[in-house]
């Protein structure tokens, strides 16, 4: 791209975009834009940014009060996310936002154990103090990597309504005890069987589960309504999960697409499930840019991946579901070295030359708001492919480029964009002394 051509697209950008100032009127475009949609995807460009989830909560909240949307879905495990569920909704005996958060111990807490989840859910919890139980905003997670803890809260919710059905579950379930429930050690044994040793039964608890439904429900009211839907949606988890784990050794299927098709269905049984108990359809779906941008416009689409913002334009309609990325230039972020390890304060680096971030940089505002097809001409020159950075909960700097760009047509990823030049990282709730000494100042581009 010449420089004069450069220049003109940043122009047209500066002329569109809306300044952010954190105040009140930060997003009045945004939910202008959202009107009477109902469900809302809000990504982020990491896992690990104290301003990406700083401005998706304040962009929730308003979504909650102005808009009426009546659910929250994150990309969390199932049964972690509906102990903070109960507690937001008036229904645990945890005391504390930081107790009712303390089912998120597997790798990687931080993304949910922080101090910016931490005061959301505290605001979340008292809202809902003011509304009647029934109408109460819920927490949900939308993952699938909650193998043993679904298999225990199915078991546990038979136990209290039907005993022998909590003994024919257990029965089936115990086909994993040969690898301890852990997803991993039963994805590399069924790789070496002709047969999954598990695939038949976790699917037979579920159909027997949901044929059961309306005997469980009877006199029990939306408070019984909300148990079984938490009981059917664990037996959901453990299917998907036994499939996934199955899948991601044997290679025959994406494990990527297996998880985003359960996500997806997850939020699809929320909106139904929400209707049905009579409260808002409305969700907002707090995911990373990978799972919110359609994949169909990134270069994840020539892999034969799908993710659920792909999914959820297709089943309810492009119009109808906002898809929200976020973008960062530079700046420091909290994520680990290598699977497992501990949560590390890491420098970002300056984003590569021609990318999205280093184009929005170019703008010249520190923070901003952009509808990527409010202006037709802009949109078309937004369809020109550019590099995209995506930060999961590994940041490897000395492999940015392979190992943490995609190669995206911008306009069609996503409705809009927050781009915030100079990001910091989340603060997790337990502060390791890795994280506590960070990194040295950033050496770009003489440190590569």
């Amino acid at each position: 791209m010449n420089i004069t051509r450069a220049l003109d697209l940043t122009c047209r950008i500066d002329r569109v975009c809306v300044p952010l100032n954190g105040d009140d009127h930060d997003y009045d475009d945004l939910l202008d834009a959202v009107g009477e949609r109902r469900i809302v995807l809000l990504g982020e460009a990491t896992h690990g940014t104290h301003e990406f989830y700083r401005e998706r909560a304040r962009i929730t909240r308003r979504l909650i009060e102005e808009r009426g949307f009546g659910a929250v879905a994150v990309e969390a495990d199932w049964p972690d996310a509906y102990r903070v569920n109960r507690y937001v909704t008036g229904a645990s005996s945890d005391m504390t936002t930081r107790e009712a958060l303390g089912d998120f111990r597997r790798f990687p807490s931080w993304m949910w154990r922080n101090t910016e989840v931490c005061d959301f859910i505290a605001w979340l919890h008292v809202h809902n103090q003011t509304l009647e139980p029934q109408q109460r905003i819920g927490f949900y997670g939308l993952d699938l990597y909650s193998l043993h803890a679904s298999i225990e809260a199915v078991v546990g919710y038979l136990d209290r309504v039907d005993p022998p059905a909590a003994a024919r579950a257990r029965q089936r379930y115990s086909c994993f005890d040969h690898s301890a429930r852990e997803g991993q050690i039963y994805g590399a044994e069924a790789r070496l069987r002709v047969e999954a040793p598990c695939e038949s039964a976790v699917v037979a608890e579920l159909i027997e589960l949901r044929h059961a439904s309306v005997a469980y429900l009877a006199g029990n009211g939306w408070v019984g309504r909300d148990e079984l839907f938490f009981a059917r949606q664990n037996a959901r988890v453990v299917a998907s999960a036994e499939e996934y784990y199955r899948e991601m050794y044997r290679a025959e299927v994406s494990s990527w697409n297996l998880r985003d098709l359960h996500m997806a269905e997850t939020l699809e049984a929320l909106v139904e499930h929400q209707t049905e108990s009579g409260r808002s359809p409305k969700v907002i779906v707090w995911e990373h840019n990978s799972h919110v941008g359609d994949a169909r416009s990134t270069s994840m689409s020539r892999r034969g991946e799908l993710n659920v913002g792909q999914l959820v334009r297709q089943r309810v309609g492009a119009d109808d579901t906002p898809l929200v990325g976020f973008t960062t230039y530079h700046g420091s972020v909290t994520a680990a070295r290598d699977w497992g390890g501990p949560a590390e304060r890491k420098r970002v680096r300056r984003a590569l030359p021609g990318s999205v971030e280093d184009l929005f940089h170019d703008v010249g505002h520190p923070r901003f708001l952009l509808r990527t097809r409010l202006d037709e001409g802009l949109a078309e020159r937004l369809r020109v492919p550019r590099l995209h950075r995506a930060i999961g909960v590994i940041y490897r700097p000395e492999t940015e480029l392979e190992s943490h760009y995609v190669e995206t047509h911008l306009a069609d990823q996503f409705d809009a964009v927050i781009h915030i030049d100079h990001t910091t990282a989340l603060e997790p709730l337990e502060r390791t002394s890795v994280w506590e000494e960070g990194e040295p100042p950033d050496t770009y581009p003489s440190g590569i």
